[in-house]
């Protein structure tokens, strides 16, 4: 080939591990100068040369190419999709979490955009011929294919029969002329949304003498008024506001008075709700010390993290919020997270209370649209603010200031799909790359972040009193074997029985907290013992009663409530444990007269549920609140006066490392819910396990206890923070061979670890073991959990990214899944 050749560095669009590369193509002569780093180009691709979507990640100049490249066909954008601090965070993303490059890119744009989308070219000015120059061949080229095919085309069909190549220019000056547009269309689920706006055609001077020659047409003549007083109107508020019909505003239109045009219309989740302006609070003293700290990083543009420890109700929202008005200061941009979207609305409603408008919010319960049309506010600088779940961490600011992790240490921060980030890494990433602040708060901090608190690798701060007057509510702990005893065979103990009535008689607000959703947790047989478990999961089904059904939350699947047992047909059939479904069931019962709601995963499928449940909670329209962990945090109704914890020891029997950590988590996380108000607090904790520590120090609001006890314990078992870990999960349908194939590649890594002079493996390598839930959908589960005890961690993640990823087609074959996860937060 020639000299001096541009190429291009792309990632296609495609899921296959074998395309998980950097391709180089040719940039042709007439696209060099228009294509640039981070657009999305379509290329031909494989043997058959088929179409796919590109990411250029990168463009270099070779004086000298001995081998053959394919060209890229056409750019698909006109500037840049991704930016260059974007691609440089992709690849890290790669590197960090062993995903691939697509994954990793995908992570960046809205869902619906990937893949999907369309540009639309159509012809608008149907007399073109009378202002093209005969000279422009280009332009007279397209708009001839345009009328010939009706006028309109999608961009990738116009480019398959035009004569020339770099038709990008020819367009835009066709766009600027306004005789064609361009618009996306996103397969069939979104569209940019327009609408539709009235404008006049006349001079201002030829208003009046077109009003006076219409001498009928009263609700003409108003229409002209109006347009002559406003220039343009949306259709609709114009006949909403003068009270006129469509066929007065047609007249106008067919006698050339008026023309109708398309604007963008962006989707608003939130213009349905009148937000009540929010006051800026006086501090006490432990907040002014933190607000003043951290200003004097923000107006330096220092990169540092922060975490505030703070009991519930010590007013960290109030910091978030001081330190977000310095933030726009600065003329800078802030990412909030938090990790229910339940605490979404609740959070925005603050933040739009005292900022306004500019609020841009993200999370997985706005539809494909919503999602586009707040994302594109970000990337075109009408917001400065981003609120919402995990993936908002990505919001594409130009000019980030301050990344606020609020409940840091929910496990919902952490993604369970490719790729496995967690979303305080990739703040710190950014923290250190665009020199912004991060501020993580929780009442409950995860052992990870406070053991960096303590080894000064973040800054941490300790607010131990309630920003109100307000103390922290008692906590009397209920020994519930001894109400059985005492022949309570009830799921509420006499104590939680009598302290509801006495709420209720007080017109005051009671919150029950369960951990389980579904009727019953399992279903069993007292004849023989069976229990109903999925037959694609090793797993116990739950019991749906409102369906009369049971089902498995793992795969999905639903069998009819059995009457006798499939095992040895006894219709002595028993329904044990108890979900939210079945104590709001009991709750109707025993308080009938009570306005009760469950709030779970099931009572919120449908869109705008948690926000309708949380609404009418907040005006007093409910007296229990029933949930799981979804109420556990962050919600605020100072009417809340009794707090119920069912049963404080459910998540303890988990087998999980990080059990009693997330026992303490949530006993105390839904303990804070009570007493945020003027009227005392009251927490009733149920166990059967009153002696744990877990227990009693989140009774007593102790975390310095518990974190001691704790620590101590993962320090003994070698867990977290004293070893990251990486956990691999192997998955197919014929168990001999998952086994086969995990042994393999754990004997693999006992090698490679011996050959670099490891030769203690066994207290770094384990398994493999068949994974706790062992099988899922018909397909069995094999886990390997290595530990970097005494090892180099990237060593161990080198041997990974080596066997698993670099070598592969090697040692895995087709018919096994592989699933890596860096630094897990579950071993399920």
């Amino acid at each position: 080939m020639g000299e001096n050749l541009y190429i291009a560095q792309a990632i296609v669009n495609n899921n296959s591990l074998h395309t998980d590369k950097i391709f180089d193509y040719s940039i042709p002569e007439d696209l060099q100068g228009v294509v640039a780093k981070g657009m999305r180009v379509m290329v031909p691709f494989g043997i058959g040369n088929n179409r796919l979507e590109a990411y250029i990640l990168n463009i270099k100049k070779e004086e000298k190419v001995t081998y053959k490249l394919k060209d890229i066909l056409y750019p698909l954008d006109d500037k840049p999709i991704l930016t260059e601090t974007q691609i440089k965070m992709i690849l890290w993303l790669k590197n960090k979490y062993l995903c691939r490059y697509i994954e990793a890119i995908h992570c960046f744009l809205p869902s619906g955009i990937v893949n999907k989308e369309k540009k639309i070219v159509e012809l608008i000015e149907k007399d073109w011929q009378k202002v093209i120059s005969r000279n422009s061949k280009n332009q007279i080229e397209v708009l001839r294919i345009l009328e010939d095919l009706g006028g309109k085309i999608t961009l990738e069909k116009l480019f398959g029969k035009l004569s020339f190549k770099n038709f990008q220019s020819t367009l835009k000056i066709l766009e600027e002329k306004n005789i064609i547009k361009i618009d996306y269309s996103i397969s069939s689920r979104i569209k940019i949304q327009t609408q539709q706006y009235a404008q006049l055609t006349l001079k201002d001077d030829e208003v009046d003498t077109t009003i006076a020659s219409l001498k009928n047409a009263k609700r003409q003549k108003e229409i002209l008024l109006f347009l002559k007083a406003h220039k343009e109107c949306a259709v609709k508020e114009l006949l909403d506001i003068l009270k006129v019909t469509r066929s007065s505003l047609n007249a106008l239109i067919s006698k050339g008075y008026i023309t109708i045009i398309d604007k963008e219309h962006k989707r608003d989740p939130f213009k349905d709700i009148v937000f009540k302006d929010f006051p800026k609070l006086v501090p006490n003293s432990q907040q002014k010390k933190v607000i003043d700290v951290i200003t004097n990083y923000i107006k330096e543009e220092k990169a540092h993290t922060f975490l505030l420890h703070g009991i519930t109700g010590s007013g960290k929202t109030e910091i978030y919020l001081q330190l977000m008005e310095q933030v726009l200061k600065k003329d800078k941009q802030g990412i909030i997270l938090v990790p229910e979207i339940a605490l979404t609305p609740q959070t925005v409603e603050r933040f739009y209370g005292r900022f306004g408008e500019g609020i841009a919010v993200l999370h997985s319960n706005l539809s494909d649209g919503e999602r586009f049309d707040e994302w594109r506010k970000i990337t075109e600088g009408k917001v400065n603010i981003a609120i919402g779940a995990r993936s908002a961490i990505f919001a594409p600011f130009k000019n980030l200031g301050m990344v606020i992790i609020d409940e840091e240490h929910e496990n919902t921060y952490k993604s369970e799909i490719n790729p496995k980030y967690h979303a305080i890494e990739v703040a710190n990433y950014r923290s250190k790359e665009e020199g912004a602040i991060v501020v993580l708060g929780s009442a409950t901090p995860s052992i990870e972040s406070y053991y960096k608190g303590e080894q000064k690798e973040v800054s941490l701060f300790t607010l131990t009193k309630r920003a109100t007057a307000s103390d922290l509510p008692e906590v009397e702990i209920i020994d519930m074997r001894k109400e059985l005893d005492n022949g309570n065979k009830s799921i509420l103990s006499h104590t939680l029985f009598s302290a509801i009535q006495q709420n209720l008689e007080v017109n005051k607000q009671t919150i029950l907290f369960l951990n389980r959703r579904g009727f019953a947790t399992f279903v069993s047989c007292r004849q023989c013992g069976y229990v109903v478990k999925c037959k694609h999961c090793d797993i116990a089904m739950t019991h749906h009663k409102n369906m009369k059904n049971l089902q498995c939350h793992y795969c999905g699947d639903k069998i009819q409530e059995p009457e006798t047992c499939p095992s040895c047909s006894s219709s002595n059939i028993n329904y044990f444990g108890a979900g939210t479904q079945r104590i709001e069931s009991l709750i109707n019962t025993y308080f009938p007269k009570a306005i009760i709601e469950r709030m779970d995963m099931d009572s919120t499928i449908v869109k705008g549920s948690h926000q309708r449940i949380l609404e009418k909670f907040k005006k007093g329209k409910i007296d229990i609140l029933v949930g799981t962990q979804m109420i556990s945090k962050g919600l605020d109704f100072p009417n809340v006066t009794l707090v119920g914890v069912i049963s404080a020891d459910a998540s303890l029997n988990l087998p999980d490392f990080r059990a009693s950590e997330k026992t303490f988590q949530l006993v105390t996380q839904v303990a804070g819910r009570a007493g945020r108000g003027l009227d005392k607090g009251r927490v009733i904790l149920q166990t059967y396990n009153p002696e744990h520590y877990s227990i009693y120090t989140a009774a007593n609001h102790d975390f310095e206890s518990f974190y001691k006890e704790e620590l101590l314990l993962r320090k003994e078992f070698i867990y977290p923070p004293f070893v990251q870990l990486i956990n691999i999960c192997f998955t197919g349908k014929n168990e001999k061979e998952v086994y086969i194939v995990s042994e393999k590649i754990t004997n693999n890594i006992k090698y490679i670890l011996q050959a670099k002079g490891y030769s203690q493996y066994n207290e770094i390598v384990f398994g493999p073991n068949p994974a706790i839930i062992s099988k899922i959908n018909e397909k069995f589960r094999y886990q390997i959990l290595l530990k970097n005890h005494e090892v180099p961690y990237h060593l161990l993640r080198s041997i990974v990214k080596y066997l698993l990823l670099d070598k592969r087609q090697k040692f895995i074959p087709s018919t096994i899944t592989v699933s890596i996860d860096i630094d897990p937060l579950y071993i399920m």
